[in-house]
């Protein structure tokens, strides 16, 4: 009855919307509604993975790869969520899956019709974007569904607690629930999770294949951005609104003692870097856009980096990195990219999303909370004065990062005994 009334809702806001749909200048949204076009052969083998928007499709990447190499008779389909996890999908994944598609909304028509598309046997959904009638359509066809490197951030479960009597019987629907820590594990159980179903399996982010940067592609990096080596890089990753004003008035603050010292910002949505440059600009600071440098382009004193998928490589370049989401409560963002370089990492106090990992990398000597502006200052001022001990933090993050490895394969074995 539950999900009878979910499908009904959805019904009658579709129906509540058609007579609009022609004057829906979101064509993305008008797609989402009514699905895309759909034409394939009927397949007997096929494995559905699902991620949510850029984090995800980045941390299924490992997975899908393996899975490429282990399931070699197995097709492989590949839905996102978002405009920006969609191209990453198609640039990194068009080699290794056959099908790339927008997810639609939850409508029970679309979803149907993508459902007869991929004729999938098994459904594997990265991290989150839990759509309760995809899973009860699925399962309603005998087709098992996995939850894999799943994460369960306290206004999640709140939101699982509030609606259980939804969440509670689709979260059981799924046949294995393989977590990332104890912690997502406790929390789904008190979700009203079966206890055997969920299993902490680790991340299977550290499984990414961070390659080291060579000094080939250290220079090219450098050349591209018109920075010399002799430049200190202070790079501040995956903001968000109110940090920037933050880091930049803290630039500010060291630009003299440090004159070689240069900013770039990656703010978590390109779309803003126009507001950042502007603010930026206010300030009194010379910046320019990733998109209109050139290797003779003036000097500068801050980048805003407004491309997609170039800020995992360009912590690579950085000296002291800083995460953002963490400054501001919006829980954080991973924290592996950077260490994997061998770069210090600082974050700040809101790192719910992350918590577990946060921790462990404070635990192992490799990242360093600050609390507030003026710590930050400070922090970015002690290791810019100690480069032994800025090169020793960077050390213990990489460090870090390797010794947590091995997540795919047990991920793997769990999806080995679903195929078999």
């Amino acid at each position: 009855m539950i999900l009878f009334v979910y499908h009904l809702t959805w019904t009658f806001l579709v129906i509540f919307l058609l007579p609009f749909m022609p004057l829906l200048r979101n064509q993305r949204l008008f797609r989402r509604l009514v699905g895309v076009p759909l034409t394939r052969k009927r397949r007997d083998k096929t494995i559905w993975i699902h991620a949510l928007s850029v984090g995800e499709v980045l941390s299924a990447l490992p997975l899908v790869k393996s899975l490429r190499k282990q399931f070699p008779a197995e097709e492989l389909a590949f839905t996102v969520t978002t405009r920006q996890g969609m191209a990453i999908a198609q640039r990194e994944l068009q080699n290794d899956v056959s099908l790339i598609l927008p997810l639609p909304l939850d409508f029970w028509w679309p979803m149907l019709r993508m459902i007869r598309c991929i004729q999938p046997r098994l459904f594997i959904l990265v991290e989150t974007d839990l759509w309760p009638g995809l899973i009860n359509h699925l399962a309603t066809r005998g087709v098992k569904s996995m939850l894999v490197n799943g994460r369960v951030s306290p206004g999640t479960l709140k939101s699982y607690k509030r609606f259980s009597f939804l969440f509670k019987r689709i979260l059981n629907l799924f046949h294995a629930c393989l977590v990332q820590t104890e912690l997502d594990r406790t929390r789904l159980l008190e979700a009203g999770v079966k206890a055997e179903k969920v299993r902490s399996l680790g991340n299977i982010k550290f499984d990414r294949g961070y390659s080291p940067m060579d000094e080939e592609e250290r220079r090219e990096w450098l050349e591209a951005f018109s920075l010399s080596r002799d430049d200190a890089i202070w790079l501040a990753g995956s903001t968000h609104r109110g940090e920037e004003a933050i880091i930049l008035d803290i630039f500010k603050k060291i630009r003299p003692a440090f004159p070689k010292l240069r900013l770039i910002i990656a703010p978590r949505r390109t779309e803003r870097a126009e507001e950042i440059e502007r603010l930026s600009k206010s300030k009194g600071l010379k910046t320019a856009r990733r998109k209109a440098i050139t290797r003779e382009s003036a000097f500068y004193d801050v980048l805003i980096l407004d491309t997609m998928g170039e800020l995992n490589r360009i912590y690579g370049i950085a000296g002291i990195s800083f995460v953002g989401g963490s400054l501001v409560p919006e829980g954080g963002h991973n924290l592996l990219e950077p260490a994997s370089f061998g770069c210090p990492v600082l974050f700040g106090p809101h790192m719910d999303d992350f918590k577990i990992m946060a921790e462990l990398m404070l635990e192992a000597g490799g990242a360093i909370r600050v609390h507030d502006p003026e710590q930050l200052l400070q922090t970015v001022l002690d290791l810019l004065s100690k480069p032994l001990k800025k090169k020793a933090l960077g050390a213990k993050a990489k460090q870090f990062v390797e010794s947590n490895q091995g997540a795919v394969q047990r991920v793997l074995a769990e999806i080995r005994k679903v195929l078999s």
